[in-house]
């Protein structure tokens, strides 16, 4: 074991990331690979910067995505909802608070004869999706619009997904530290209680499916019962709770109304 890998599984101990040993050696690929200094990217590393920051992607479905401190960083959870997706008929996707674009370009990527919108009110989160439309080869496919949920949308679409920021804002103010410093916080919480977004999609969903469309949203695992009373209460159809691999609530699935 070198020097400098042994200097780097002792800061990041001292530091308290988790699995020292482990992390200094992914940053020495990711040094080797990058040409960069391993003392530099532990120095990034022991401030809690996420790794997936650092080397600038991370793995989601079936590729890797272009991530920053501009989008959320894509979460496995999030991938039961593109599973769902998947066993539903369409040919046209809305995706709604894109960030990466990581759900939108994988629906596109396995769908080939799709086409899709992604929305954000974000920017720079949008040059984000752009840059991974173009590396999963979904860019011919693919537009990106700045748009506060609905208010830039036009036209209807077989199929909406979002996973909009649900944290409440008592909860957000007990997360990690780190959490608030490498990633937005509109991406996290909408403030109050966290269901915010869901009475939007909820109330205004329906003007923009086509007939026996679906919308599929990613929840807190505690928010099933309430968002899907939501959803019952604006007409919505055959409203069901999708598990994640842990068997926690993690996405609502919706028919639209007659």
């Amino acid at each position: 074991m070198s020097d400098a890998l042994s200097s780097a599984i002792v800061r990041l101990h001292e530091a308290g990331i988790p699995d020292p040993s482990n992390e200094a050696r992914r940053l020495e690929a990711l040094a080797a690979e990058q040409n960069m200094d391993l003392a530099e990217l532990v120095a990034r590393r022991v401030t809690h910067e996420p790794f997936s920051h650092i080397a600038g992607r991370r793995a989601f479905w079936n590729h890797e995505f272009i991530v920053s401190s501009a989008v959320l960083d894509p979460r496995p959870d999030t991938e039961t909802l593109v599973e769902a997706a998947l066993t539903l008929p369409f040919d046209t996707v809305l995706d709604l608070g894109t960030g990466s674009g990581c759900i939108l370009c994988s629906l596109l990527a396995e769908r080939l004869s799709t086409t899709g919108t992604g929305t954000d009110i974000s920017p720079d989160a949008l040059d984000v999706a752009r840059r991974n439309a173009a590396l999963t080869g979904t860019q011919a496919r693919a537009r990106f619009i700045e748009s506060n949920w609905f208010a830039g949308v036009d036209g209807r679409f077989d199929l909406i997904v979002s996973n909009p920021p649900y944290i409440t804002e008592a909860a957000y103010r007990d997360l990690h530290p780190t959490v608030h410093r490498f990633e937005p916080r509109i991406a996290l919480t909408p403030g109050g209680d966290g269901l915010d977004p869901y009475r939007v999609i909820a109330a205004e969903g329906a003007k923009f499916l086509t007939e026996d469309g679906f919308v599929l949203v990613e929840i807190g695992y505690d928010q099933g019962v309430l968002v899907q009373s939501l959803f019952k209460q604006h007409g919505w159809r055959d409203v069901a709770c999708i598990p994640d691999l842990n068997g926690k609530d993690r996405v609502i699935r919706a028919k639209a109304p007659e």
